[in-house]
């Protein structure tokens, strides 16, 4: 995380949010032979005290679950590149933009009569972003297939026990050039999702215990 204060003002509140609407990330845990890394779909829970997501049973994170491991989770979010000239003030240097929040803790494999529980709520919570689309459930699966599909994947829960985020939104500037800088992000091509992080350049979220 970059080690600015004035880029890491928003409180685990704040940071906890913007995972559980993007709801996907980096999972990394230590191996033998260096960082194992899976791309993973979570749901946090609604005390935000722990967070669900399933493993494919090769994935090598899954055989390391043998006892519970060390994790952490990195969600990103909008990001872009920041040029000098966007700024309109001399003496600047490029920068990248970003939205970044890592949740850490303990890793460990859920019993597998759990997995159906799992992909169910998983599913509805997706789905359920897709209305006025009607959800898709597992009923709509044979048993069969279901049931292969199941003996595929592992249920894990990771304990979270710390959370981080970067908000870097140009905080640092002058109110006017980073204003400047996020006309320019929003019609900008070298990023992704330019336009919710101009939207968050704008108006920078405030920290969580300062007042309206």
């Amino acid at each position: 995380m970059h080690p600015n204060p004035i880029y890491r003002q928003t409180g685990a509140a704040q940071n906890l949010g913007f995972a559980r609407d993007r709801a996907f990330g980096i999972l990394s845990i230590n191996g033998p032979d260096g960082p194992l890394m899976a791309h993973v779909p979570f749901l946090l829970a609604p005390d935000d005290t722990a967070l669900d997501l399933h493993l494919v049973r090769s994935n090598p994170i899954a055989r390391a679950l043998a006892e519970p491991q060390s994790a952490v989770i990195v969600v990103s979010g909008p990001d872009s590149y920041i040029s000098p000239d966007w700024y309109g003030i001399t003496d600047q240097v490029p920068t990248w933009n970003y939205v970044a929040v890592h949740l850490r803790g303990t890793l460990a494999l859920l019993p597998q009569a759990d997995m159906r529980d799992m992909l169910d709520r998983q599913s509805a919570h997706f789905e359920n972003m897709l209305r006025p689309k009607q959800p898709w459930h597992t009923s709509k699966m044979t048993p069969d297939a279901l049931d292969r599909m199941m003996r595929q994947i592992v249920p894990c829960r990771m304990t979270i026990n710390s959370v981080d985020g970067t908000w870097k939104l140009n905080q640092n500037k002058p109110d006017a050039a980073r204003l400047r800088a996020a006309t320019q992000v929003q019609s900008s091509a070298i990023g992704s999702d330019t336009g919710m992080l101009a939207g968050l350049m704008m108006a920078p979220p405030k920290p969580e215990s300062a007042p309206d």
